[in-house]
């Protein structure tokens, strides 16, 4: 296992310490960039307007804000409806301090199943203080396809839409649960760029319900896990403290132009704060944007990495990282969430991002991604890769938070390929 982690760690270093085409962006858009660009709230402000009224959008009063409605199905969730919302603000100098961000989403499905989440990365003035976190609560169903990699389940390639197959799967076991989940994470500047700090999380899973265990014969992954590893089979608890080291000189946090993005975070559940069990989890990330033109920064390349490593102890099953374990759920465009997982669990991406619209209202993306997961017992980390790639369409939602409207198709193994919805950039 420190082998891999070892691997992982120079791979990252290597992207690191290498050498593009960087152009310096201030920290925030100035007037004259912003009356280039056009946005969707501002095309349908003209649209109600007579053609001969002119509006300098730059300089009048403007929300950061933006909101989206979503909607998805699958036969164990039914028809969900939702809303995303999305916005933030400068707590600062904002030539010096860092576009803060706050987003929020809820939904509801005709299965009785709902959620609510608010999520926060706020930057006080001068960046001298990073503050990370959220909390969510709700009740959900998650597709349960096993532990590890390079495995193939009975009707794989069916067709998914924003990160659920439209169809059942007679291989997924659906589980059914309840959630309570707090992080918070403070960070202080202690070089230029470099953060360090502590948190504390907490999740709690009850009332889990795994709906295909009709008999003392039918052993489904999540029970075979929690039976091997002494959880209770109806909740538990992961509480622990957070220690981190934070790298971030990103030029804005919804649409990098340039910057690279690292954060190193130890977990230590423990018993006295809650957990059923021990353990210490390493979680790795890293993020590189490469800017290739200075009168046109959104053509990109960009690059990111996400590690979780279990070093010692065990972790209940529905804490196993994997697809779309990320802050916001994006991980592994291409397979639906939780296609894959593990004890411990590594992702890498590319992307290109270009303009297609010369006001930058449309722009859009090519990518390729890989995803490998061990199960601690005859599968090991890197050995079998999953790859995933696409394209998408990105339609500029709110020009003065650089927030976009993501649309992506994606394929990867077995057949498995779907439209995938997003507020904001992938990473």
């Amino acid at each position: 296992m420190i082998k891999h982690v070892w691997t992982y760690a120079l791979m990252v270093c290597m992207v690191l310490g290498s050498t593009g085409i960087v152009f310096a962006q201030d920290k925030q858009d100035s007037p004259e960039v912003l009356r280039k660009q056009t946005d969707a709230k501002e095309v349908i402000s003209n649209f109600f307007k007579k053609k001969s009224t002119v509006v300098d959008t730059a300089a009048k009063t403007h929300s950061n804000f933006s909101t989206l409605p979503s909607a998805g199905y699958n036969p164990s969730i039914g028809f969900a409806v939702g809303i995303t919302s999305t916005g933030g603000h400068v707590f600062g100098n904002p030539k010096t301090t860092t576009f803060s961000v706050i987003n929020a989403n809820a939904y509801v499905s005709t299965m009785g199943l709902a959620s609510f989440e608010a999520k926060n990365n706020i930057f006080t003035n001068d960046d001298i203080y990073n503050i990370q976190g959220g909390i969510q609560v709700g009740k959900t169903v998650a597709l349960d396809y096993g532990v590890g990699t390079g495995h193939s389940v009975q009707g794989d390639g069916s067709f998914a839409l924003n990160d659920l197959p439209l169809d059942n799967n007679p291989d997924v076991f659906p589980i059914k649960y309840s959630y309570l989940k707090f992080s918070e994470r403070i960070y202080r500047k202690v070089f230029k760029h470099v953060y360090a700090g502590a948190g504390f999380i907490f999740d709690k899973y009850s009332n889990i319900d795994d709906q295909r265990k009709t008999g003392p014969r039918v052993n489904t992954h999540n029970f075979r896990y929690s039976t091997l590893n002494n959880y209770p089979i109806s909740g538990y608890s992961a509480s622990g403290l957070l220690f981190n080291i934070e790298y971030n000189s990103r030029d804005h946090l919804n649409r990098p132009y340039n910057g690279i993005y690292a954060d190193v975070v130890l977990r230590i559940n423990e018993e006295w704060l809650g957990s059923e069990h021990k353990s210490l989890q390493l979680k790795t990330e890293f993020r590189k944007y490469w800017n290739l033109s200075k009168v046109n920064p959104e053509h990109i390349i960009a690059f990111w990495y996400w590690g979780a490593y279990l070093l010692n102890g065990t972790i209940p099953y529905l804490e196993l990282p994997g697809t779309g374990s990320d802050a916001s759920n994006r991980i592994g465009r291409g397979y639906t969430i939780g296609r894959f997982k593990g004890t411990s669990f590594a992702y890498s991406e590319a992307e290109y991002r270009f303009p297609v619209t010369k006001n930058k209202l449309l722009s859009g993306v090519v990518f390729t991604n890989i995803e490998t997961a061990s199960n601690s017992r005859n599968i090991n980390l890197t050995e079998f890769i999953e790859p995933g790639a696409g394209v998408g369409l990105r339609l500029l939602f709110n020009k003065y938070s650089r927030s976009n409207l993501c649309i992506d198709y994606g394929a990867g193994n077995y057949g498995s390929k779907g439209i995938f919805l997003g507020l904001n950039e992938v990473f």
